[in-house]
């Protein structure tokens, strides 16, 4: 028989389909996906990949608008749809909507063990606000257990929960199968450049062109560079967002050099980026993971990133080098490292590629597996 579990999060992310078609496939468990919105347009530009979608699911109505750094989400059918759903666990991504405190309280009211699933780590700037962090303990207090991505995830977590409060890892994940796939089906490199006009070498940032990930700091250490490396090499920010424009701006005095903008990469574009790249760089100042990290090592990249990142203490080993947030001299020195040691690029390249095997889609599923029948024998206690 096949245990109901529901998971209700925000919105279609293409990196959580996988996963959930994999949840979905393993046996015993009927998965239903409830969506708070498809997207966010204010912040996201990502396609929906409704096509690859295995999984029953169901988007409710809901109203958002962006009030100055607050994002407001409202829906008005929570609790009807968990009615309808009829889940016998229910895992809830986030606690910052008000739908997940009402999903909460269905949960207690109907007694359907309800766990959260949190990527929050010790390194959230949110956590520096009083008042959401007052919020959070008191929501976390009344769950009876959590899904936690990784390591930083699971230390900050286990500062909150008590001995009754399980806690379960399932490891954050992209589809690693479909990200070497698309950069080993393509063109020779040469005409692949041409194509996607970028230089030949590249040190390659993927993300939201907003002060937090640390766009400035890594304009900063490539502008640091020896000039003799900055006219080999060039830096390319594959995003968009508010920082763009100044961004551009003050790239336009650095010289020797090249910094260019393409703009938002979707997915089926950004394995031709990664593959060609020299190494990824996050300098995220916070960041409850960062998910490019798992797709560049998945396109065999080395990655710099910031010890920060809700991913460093799992994905950064012998494959990459970590920094301090809001460092751009030793950022710079890390860069200037990896450039001028092409058989460092290629061990660390190779770690990549073996390191992110352990985090599969199936693997991520596992977790949520372990949790709903641990869920499952809870009720029936």
């Amino acid at each position: 028989m096949n245990h109901r579990l529901v998971v209700l999060t925000e919105l279609i992310a293409p990196y959580r389909i996988p996963v959930f078609n994999a949840l979905a496939a393993r046996k015993g468990i009927s998965l239903h996906v409830i969506f708070l919105s498809e997207t966010d347009a204010s912040t996201r530009q990502w396609r929906i990949y409704e096509d690859e979608i295995r999984f029953s699911y169901e988007v409710l109505p809901s109203w958002r608008r962006r009030v100055g750094k607050y994002n407001l989400l409202l829906n008005n059918q929570v609790t009807s749809a968990l009615s309808a759903a009829q889940p016998k666990i229910l895992i809830c991504g986030g606690y910052n909507y008000i739908a997940s405190w009402q999903a909460q309280d269905w949960a207690r009211r109907n007694r359907v063990p309800f766990l959260l699933w949190s990527e929050s780590t010790a390194y959230d700037h949110r956590g520096l606000h009083f008042p959401v962090e007052w919020l959070k303990r008191k929501f976390l207090s009344k769950c009876e257990g959590f899904v936690v991505p990784g390591q930083s995830a699971l230390e900050y977590v286990q500062q909150f929960a008590s001995p009754a409060q399980k806690i379960f890892v399932a490891r954050n994940a992209v589809d690693i199968e479909l990200f070497a796939r698309r950069q080993s089906i393509r063109p020779t490199p040469e005409r692949l450049r041409g194509e996607l006009a970028l230089p030949s070498r590249y040190f390659l940032f993927v993300g939201r062109l907003v002060r937090p990930k640390g766009v400035f700091d890594l304009l900063e250490a490539y502008q640091a560079l020896p000039s003799e490396l900055r006219e080999s090499i060039s830096l390319v920010f594959a995003g968009d967002g508010p920082m763009r424009a100044e961004l551009e701006a003050l790239a336009r005095d650095i010289y020797p050099g090249c910094v260019q903008f393409p703009g938002f990469v979707h997915r089926d574009e950004l394995a031709s980026y990664y593959a060609l790249a020299e190494c990824l760089v996050m300098p995220t100042h916070t960041d409850p993971w960062g998910l490019v990290v798992n797709e560049a090592m998945a396109c065999g990249l080395p990655v710099i990133c910031t010890n920060v990142a809700g991913c460093a203490a799992d994905l950064i080993r012998e494959n990459g080098i970590l920094v301090p947030p809001a460092n751009s001299a030793q950022l710079s020195d890390a860069m200037q490292r990896l450039a001028t040691r092409p058989d460092l690029r290629q061990f660390m390249a190779a770690a990549s590629v073996k390191l992110i095997q352990e985090y599969s889609p199936e693997a991520c599923a596992s977790g949520f597996a372990e949790a709903a029948e641990w869920g499952r024998i809870q009720l029936n206690a």
